[in-house]
């Protein structure tokens, strides 16, 4: 009996722990996404007719000023837009550790940050690439829900996948992962993650290890040669993130054996809800007429529409996250 009682607290831990991450990192999450998403090309544009139009999207705000700006327009739905694919995804893992692991050695913070279990690089590449894999999808309907204009609702699921797919993508869910370079790019992000993972644990083994206990038992060289090496990988990651996140949002549109009318008329026309009272998007995001082809085409269409900065946006986000894969 006290047994299941400790689960049933342990569990309860998990579920208010859980609730509190999401409450703040999905907004954060979301405006960092927007902010990345956002199209704003640098020069004049052209209409369909073929005439010259300067751009008349929204201008890129800053970092945490996209948060005001989503508020503004979108409001609290909008600050929480991708909470359910998150929390989903969350809820998955929390059953996947309570199946096959002892429940009651965990931690609360275990559940939403779990991590690969320590061994070989080998098995470590395959795992990473595994859980990259059944992630992907993730990652598609977290960013589309973050960036379409549409209200989504919490517990209408079918509606909002109407919203997020294409009738391509429904009747062939497979069709996410030859998103073009959408898998290349995820691909080579989770390499370079491992890499500097491999090269603290090289030159800094003691911190890779958690076994650290004064800073001064380490050398001031190594640690300066690792945050030059920490740096120089997020000039590789930070577009790679950038990338990923242009392409997540890229639909995959009618293929051979479909109709593309039929499909329009079938799902892409669907009616669906706006925000009320709201003639502005928060974000410009750039015509699905031409799409990325690839992960260097998205990369080298990017540098000559917007500009080199355009693939740095948020950088020291990317530099975080780069540090702090590295030591966990």
């Amino acid at each position: 009996m006290q047994g299941f009682v400790d689960t049933i607290i342990l569990l309860l831990s998990f579920g208010f722990y859980i609730g509190f991450s999401l409450a703040l990192s999905v907004p954060l999450t979301g405006a960092f996404v927007r902010l990345r998403a956002h199209y704003n090309p640098k020069g004049l544009q052209l209409d369909p007719e073929g005439d010259v139009q300067p751009h008349t999207g929204p201008v890129r705000p800053s970092s945490f000023g996209m948060l005001r700006r989503v508020y503004r327009i979108e409001g609290w739905s909008g600050l929480y837009k991708g909470l359910m694919p998150n929390m989903l995804f969350t809820l998955i893992i929390i059953a996947f550790l309570v199946t096959f692991l002892d429940v009651k050695q965990l931690r609360p913070h275990e559940a939403y940050t779990y991590t690969a279990p320590q061994t070989g690089a080998l098995e470590m590449l395959v795992y990473r690439l595994f859980a990259m894999l059944i992630s992907l999808p993730q990652v598609i309907f977290i960013n589309r829900a973050i960036t379409t204009p549409y209200k989504l609702p919490y517990l209408n699921a079918i509606y909002s996948l109407r919203i997020l797919l294409t009738p391509t993508e429904r009747q062939r869910p497979w069709r996410l992962y030859l998103t073009p370079g959408l898998l290349a790019a995820q691909v080579l992000h989770t390499a370079f993650k491992l890499g500097l993972r491999s090269i603290c644990q090289l030159l800094l083994p003691e911190i890779a290890s958690g076994t650290l206990t004064r800073s001064e038992d380490t050398s001031i060289v190594k640690r300066s040669i690792f945050f030059v090496i920490a740096l120089l990988g997020t000039i590789i990651m930070a577009p790679l993130e950038v990338a990923v996140i242009r392409l997540a949002i890229q639909r995959n549109h009618a293929v051979p054996e479909f109709n593309s009318i039929s499909q329009e008329e079938d799902g892409d026309a669907e009616e669906t809800v706006e925000y009320s009272g709201v003639e502005e998007d928060v974000i410009g995001l750039r015509t699905e007429r031409e799409p990325y082809t690839g992960l260097v085409d998205c990369l080298k269409r990017i540098i000559d529409e917007e500009g080199w900065g355009a693939l740095y946006r948020a950088w020291w986000l990317t530099m975080s996250g780069t540090l702090r894969v590295a030591y966990s």
